[in-house]
This record gives C-alpha cells, sequence and structure tokens, in this order.
C-alpha cells in the first residue's frame, strides 16, 4: 500500500471516487448473486465485498483489479459445501468460510515460496473450456429460481418476472451503451451505464415488489437481510477440515489463475508490469479476509474490474471507496433489499455468465493447434458431465500432458546451405545445399530424460537413410540445458558411431551448456570436434572423407 499511496496525485482522486461509486452499485446485486449461487444467504455475498478488497489493496500489486465474490469460484464453492450442508443454512456459511480460509492459506504459502510461476501452467484453451463449461452450468442451474419451480413445471408470476429481467438485461447488454451513445453520452460513459442495467433491473424489480401482490402470489424474494457489518471471527467445523483440503487448493488455484488473467489485461492497458508472487499474497490475504469477515472463496473479477478500470479507477483506493460504500449499505437500513425478487436475481446470474461464453479462442484453436481445440472441449465437457472439480483436475492434467507430450517429441531438422551465403536451413523449407559425407542436424528443444530417446531415434533414422555420411554435426543453437540422461544418451551416439566410422561434431554450443560439457567425461572422448558455427563445420568438414 505504501508504493501507491506515496506516490498518490490529487488527480487521481476523481477517478477512484467515480470507480468506486459505479463498483459499488454493481457490487450489491452481483455480491447477492454469487452468494445464491455458492448456496449461501445472499447478504454473504456483500460481506465477501468489504473486508478482502480492502486487505488485497494492501498486498496486491494490480492498480485496477477488482476482488470480491466471482461467479465461478461462487460454483466450485457450492459444489464443495453442497453434499455437506444445506443450502442458505449456518453450517454452509461455517463451511465456506473455512473453505475461503483454506484456499487462502494454500496461495499465502505459495506466494512465500515464490511460487507464481504456476500459472503458466495452464493453457489458454484449457481455462476458456473450463470457463465456459462453468457458465453453462451456473445458467442451468438458476432456471428453476428463474420460473419459480423444479423444470419442467413453472410459476405464472415468477417467470413472467424473470423472463421479463432476462429480456431486459439482454437487451441492455446488447443495445444499451448504443443507445446512450445516440443519446449523446460520451462512449466511456455509455458503457458504464449499460454495465449498471443489473443494478436498474434490481431496483425496479423491488419497486414491482413493493407496488404490487406479487409476494402474496408466491414470487419469493431474497428476505430478511440484516443490517450492520460481519462480525470478525473465524468459526470453523473440526470435522470437515480434511473434506475441505482438497477442494481449497484446487479453488486456491483456479482463484490465482482468473484473477491473473484479468488483471495481466487490464496492467497491459495501463502499461504496468505484475507481480505475480504479491498478486498470490494479495489474493491469499483477502480469502483469509473473507473468511475472517463471514465470506466464501473470492478472486478478482474480470468484467468487475474492467467497468473499474473503464470508471477512472487510476489506485487500490477505487476498491477502498467501494467496500466504504458497500459497508454503509449495510449499516443503513437493510428492509429495501429483502423485496429483491429472486427471480429477477436469478436472471442477473444467467445473463452474467452467459458473458462468459466466448468461443473465439476455440476458434483460433481449431484453425491454429486441434490439440488444444480437443483440450478445450474435453475440459468444457469433463465440468459438465463429471463436475467442476472433476473439470479442474481435467484441465491441468491436459495442459500438463499436452506440455509433456511436445516437449517429448522436437523438432530435429536436417540442414542445409543455402549457396553463396553462410546461412544453413532446413532442407525441408529452403533449397539447400547438401553434401553425402556430411549429415547436419540442428536440434530445436532442450535435451533431457523426457525426450532424448526420441530424438536417438531420429538421429539413428537420419543416419539409416543417410549411409554415405561420414561425418554427424549435431546443431546445438536451439538447446539451453543438458540433463545427466540425455549427457549419457550422447556418450553412447558417440561410442556407436564410433564404431561405424562416422565423427560426431558439435556445433553453435551455448555457454551455460558447454560449461556444464566440461564437467563431464563427453568433451574428452568425443569422436569428433566442438565448431563455433555451422558454416565452420562445413568449411573443414565436407571435404574430409575419413574421421578424424
Amino acid at each position: 500500500m505504501l508504493q501507491w499511496l506515496k506516490l498518490y496525485r490529487r488527480d487521481q482522486l476523481p477517478g477512484d471516487i467515480s470507480a468506486g461509486l459505479v463498483v459499488a452499485m454493481m457490487m450489491i446485486p452481483q455480491g447477492m448473486a454469487y452468494a445464491m449461487v455458492a448456496g449461501l444467504s445472499p447478504v454473504v455475498g456483500i460481506y465477501a465485498s468489504i473486508l478482502p478488497p480492502i486487505v488485497y489493496a494492501l498486498f496486491g500489486s494490480s492498480m485496477t483489479q477488482s476482488v470480491g465474490p466471482m461467479a465461478i469460484i461462487s460454483l466450485m464453492t457450492a459444489a464443495v459445501i453442497g453434499p455437506m450442508a444445506p443450502a442458505g443454512s449456518a453450517l454452509a456459511g461455517v463451511l465456506a468460510a473455512q473453505l475461503a480460509l483454506v484456499s487462502g492459506a494454500v496461495l499465502l504459502l505459495c506466494g512465500l515460496l515464490r511460487m507464481g510461476f504456476l500459472a503458466n501452467f495452464f493453457s489458454r484453451p484449457v481455462m476458456s473450456g473450463f470457463t465456459v463449461g462453468s457458465a453453462i452450468v451456473i445458467a442451468f442451474d438458476q432456471l428453476h429460481t428463474l420460473l419459480g419451480a423444479e423444470l419442467p413445471h413453472w410459476h405464472a408470476p415468477s417467470a413472467a418476472l424473470g423472463i421479463g429481467a432476462l429480456a431486459l438485461l439482454v437487451l441492455a447488454r446488447l443495445y444499451g451503451a448504443g443507445l446512450l451513445k445516440r443519446c449523446g453520452l460520451p462512449p466511456v460513459v455509455a458503457d458504464i451505464g449499460a454495465k449498471l442495467a443489473p443494478m436498474i433491473v434490481v431496483l425496479g424489480g423491488i419497486a414491482l415488489m413493493s407496488a404490487t401482490s406479487l409476494a402474496d402470489m408466491g414470487v419469493r424474494t431474497t428476505g430478511a437481510i440484516p443490517a450492520g457489518l460481519p462480525h470478525l471471527n473465524l468459526a470453523s467445523s473440526s470435522s470437515h477440515w480434511r473434506a475441505l483440503l482438497q477442494p481449497g487448493l484446487l479453488i486456491g488455484f483456479i482463484v490465482f489463475l482468473m484473477s491473473m488473467s484479468g488483471a495481466q489485461a487490464l496492467a497491459l492497458k495501463r502499461n504496468e508490469k505484475l507481480v505475480s508472487n504479491h498478486e498470490l499474497i494479495g489474493l491469499g490475504a483477502a480469502n483469509v479476509a473473507s473468511a475472517l469477515s463471514g465470506g466464501f472463496p473470492v478472486t478478482g473479477s474480470l468484467s468487475r474490474s474492467a467497468v473499474n478500470f473503464a470508471a477512472g479507477a487510476n489506485t487500490p483506493l477505487a476498491s477502498l471507496i467501494t467496500a466504504a460504500l458497500l459497508a454503509c449499505a449495510l449499516l443503513a437500513p437493510t428492509g429495501w433489499l429483502s423485496l429483491l425478487p429472486l427471480p429477477v436475481l436469478a436472471a442477473t446470474i444467467i445473463v452474467a455468465v452467459l458473458g462468459m461464453l466466448e468461443m473465439g479462442i476455440l476458434r483460433t484453436a481449431w484453425q491454429y493447434d486441434r490439440g488444444d481445440a480437443l483440450a478445450w472441449g474435453a475440459t468444457c465437457l469433463g465440468v459438465l458431465v463429471l463436475g467442476v472439480e472433476a473439470g479442474v483436475i481435467i484441465g491441468v492434467a491436459l495442459s500438463m500432458g499436452t506440455l509433456i507430450w511436445r516437449a517429448s517429441r522436437p523438432h530435429i531438422a536436417v540442414l542445409g546451405r543455402i549457396a553463396g551465403t553462410e546461412h544453413f536451413r532446413n532442407i525441408e523449407r529452403y533449397p539447400a545445399e547438401t553434401q553425402p559425407e556430411l549429415l547436419v542436424l540442428r536440434i530445436d528443444a532442450n535435451l533431457f530424460f523426457g525426450n532424448v530417446e526420441a530424438v536417438s531415434q531420429r538421429i539413428e533414422c537420419e543416419l539409416a537413410t543417410h549411409p554415405s555420411a561420414r561425418h554427424l554435426v549435431l546443431v546445438m543453437s536451439a538447446v539451453s540445458s543438458i540433463d545427466t540422461t540425455a549427457l549419457m544418451a550422447l556418450a553412447e551416439l558417440n561410442q556407436s558411431v564410433k564404431r561405424r566410422q562416422i565423427g560426431l561434431h558439435l556445433a553453435e554450443v551455448k555457454g551455460p551448456v558447454m560449461d556444464r560439457l566440461r564437467n563431464s567425461t563427453l568433451l574428452p572422448e568425443l569422436n569428433g570436434k566442438l565448431f563455433l558455427s555451422t558454416a565452420n563445420a562445413w568449411d573443414q568438414l565436407h571435404t574430409v572423407k575419413d574421421v578424424a
């Protein structure tokens, strides 16, 4: 906090105040809605929107990240605590806070151990597939609330109210900003105004409930919302710690991934740099704060952070203002919130999550890499069929599996010389010159235990197809490391080609690799030479008929 506060300028204050107001107006219906998704009392969503962003402002590195409840994390929370406690019960609230504590502790530990690099091991297509699958699950689960009854039945007044609210929200999302622009509002103001449509629809639903007899007709509302700030405590159920440990780890992982995704996008727009380890600590502390204030797991929201940014947020002071306004809303009489109709709240949830059905990544992956597209589909299907936790595990397994599969099959090119130059290129792509007695191979990957067998097989295959080769040159320009297994394989290759009277030569070996090779027996026993460049190897070897 001291870093951005020491540099704070007076001209930044208007933007922070306006952003704080706008996000606070969004958070009241959004926080209550996401608490419902998690199977908790609606007021818990507001509790989770006060202390966590304050704590994140102290420790996080993003200037515009908005931390609080989020749809996918709410769904994961519901999947964990649902089998353990009835929705809306006191035990459900205790377990949700306990889950936030576990997730926060995991994030804090990872931050202290500087494990921010873990965010790189979940590919964009897999993350997108997980998001889309979760959005579909959330939207489907809200249909019975929207219609006022379990499918295939419906309660006519509830269904009319819910579908009407849904239609208004969809129209506002599609045409609201354009309409406001045509009314003369600046583009930024028009976009923000369209984002406030849920709050307007919620206020309209409350007004409708107070002016009509819809409640007597069976339309359900949120019910009494307790006034006052949440009490700081650490209630827990000792018999559920073990059951919450693994889900807490998964939720902490997804919290970090989703938060980093949104924060990085905004940081690029502001030409700022995020510190992943600070983000881990900030998000971990925010979740611990949520647990202490009776909340549930929280994360940075991409959509809410984007609104915060667009509304003029310059520093985390905007989030502090949002938290202060939400606290004031709870300190004031909350009777008006008790009239909020649940079908309208369900409509806001459905529209919010349908905005997460972004198919652009799938189209890009299908055109560029079918393997990534299949990983997208498998993750999405895993969430839909097996559940959100299984979807996370499938996504992580696919990300790591794809990484290992690609690393185990490195690209190896047969090189030839471009006539009249000292440039060497893949003979399958360029009309390059070759020499029958000289086989030049470029290995385009680090050598380690996972790919050394494939590299050895490819080298033997190329030697078999070049029977007149008397010299084998391995171009190491793309090799940054060689582990012990790969070193032993090179030593075996050296002995094998020596028996066949073929020289093994190394070219363009990087300094760090050479430093380690000097500590091995490979260089003294090498059946060939070391060359500074491929051109040097070509000039010296293509006229030599026998192994030196």
